[in-house]
């Protein structure tokens, strides 16, 4: 090896552990600004952020990639606690919630499946007596909506997307999953990620997200994007996000015999991150009992820009699972 790569990987080898210690400074800060609001389940050694308020059927919310249970928090189960018991949880190695044991760590590439991550959530679901509850899911959520239901359709009232994937998708992800959930990308990428990420990063990737709708006033404080620049929700992400479309060739294979309960679809026409026709178009043919609200001009965020649209859905998913009039 010659002394400039030598020189080279010294360098880089400096860069990373200044930036590791950049990284747990504001890791130190996100965890401080953005503390649980909820209350700690532990299933089996592995702890469960989820949080409870409201009267009524249970209903549980599953967030989308990149996010949070504070993405619910933020507006809308305050119009559900009304009617509902409303559970809204972090998934593994976001907000809150532990990674799954033999998951996380440098080196490792692999993500939690979405039947492993609905599993652990049923499990901290039971702790808090939950029973038959309608489970509701955006985005990536709404493939882990989606496993809930087929692991336990007999003790799943009614299903609900918003936004959520379902089925393979063509093409290549975004490069930024691939980074993050690499094992190189992971030990070496992540670190400057975090420790050097402006915050207006954070505000761009929301907006797009949000596009071509506008982000709410105050949303961006509230859902704590810090929380998902630490180096372990990054790797998650990226690993999670990375390994999910074998997972969902496998699921749609079982949709037309185990998803029996009610299913209801919430899908933005303008939704260029979980393109309608490729998910919510074909689940609706796929799932026997599967009816699909077309969002016309709405992104990937209707339970915040179409919220009277979502709030319809689940009130009609609990009517049609005979749990409300």
């Amino acid at each position: 090896m010659s002394l400039a790569i030598k020189a080279m990987l010294l360098l880089l080898i400096a860069l990373i552990a200044g930036c590791s210690v950049l990284a747990e400074r504001r890791e130190a800060t996100a965890r401080s600004s953005y503390p649980p609001v909820g209350q700690f389940i532990d299933v089996g050694g592995t702890r469960v952020h989820a949080w409870v308020q409201g009267a009524g059927p249970d209903l549980v919310l599953i967030h989308g990639a990149g996010g949070n249970l504070r993405d619910f928090t933020f507006a809308l189960t305050d119009q559900l606690a009304g009617r509902y018991r409303v559970i809204a949880f972090d998934r593994p190695g976001h907000g809150w919630t532990d990674r799954l044991p033999g998951y996380g760590g440098l080196g490792n590439t692999r993500g939690e499946s979405p039947a492993e991550q609905a599993a652990l959530l049923q499990k901290a679901a039971a702790e808090l007596g939950v029973t038959r509850p309608i489970v509701v899911g955006h985005s990536y959520g709404g493939a882990v909506a989606l496993a809930w239901g087929l692991g336990q359709p007999e003790q799943t009232a009614a299903l609900v997307t918003l936004g959520g994937v379902s089925n393979p998708w063509p093409g290549e992800l975004d490069r930024l999953y691939k980074v993050t959930g690499s094992a190189l990308g992971g030990a070496t990428v992540v670190p400057l990620i975090t420790a050097l990420a402006p915050e207006a990063r954070i505000d761009t990737a929301v907006a797009s997200v949000f596009g071509p709708q506008k982000p709410p006033e105050g949303y961006v404080d509230h859902i704590g994007g810090e929380l998902s620049l630490r180096r372990e929700a990054l790797r998650a992400n990226g690993q999670q996000v990375r390994s999910l479309r074998p997972h969902i060739v496998e699921m749609e294979q079982h949709y037309a015999t185990r998803l029996t309960m009610p299913l209801e679809i919430v899908h933005g026409t303008a939704d260029d991150t979980v393109p309608i026709e490729i998910h919510a178009e074909k689940l609706v043919t796929q799932a026997p009992r599967a009816r699909l609200t077309r969002l016309p001009g709405i992104g990937h965020m209707p339970h915040h820009v179409a919220k009277a649209e979502v709030l319809a859905a689940i009130d009609r998913a609990a009517a049609r699972a005979g749990l409300r009039r």
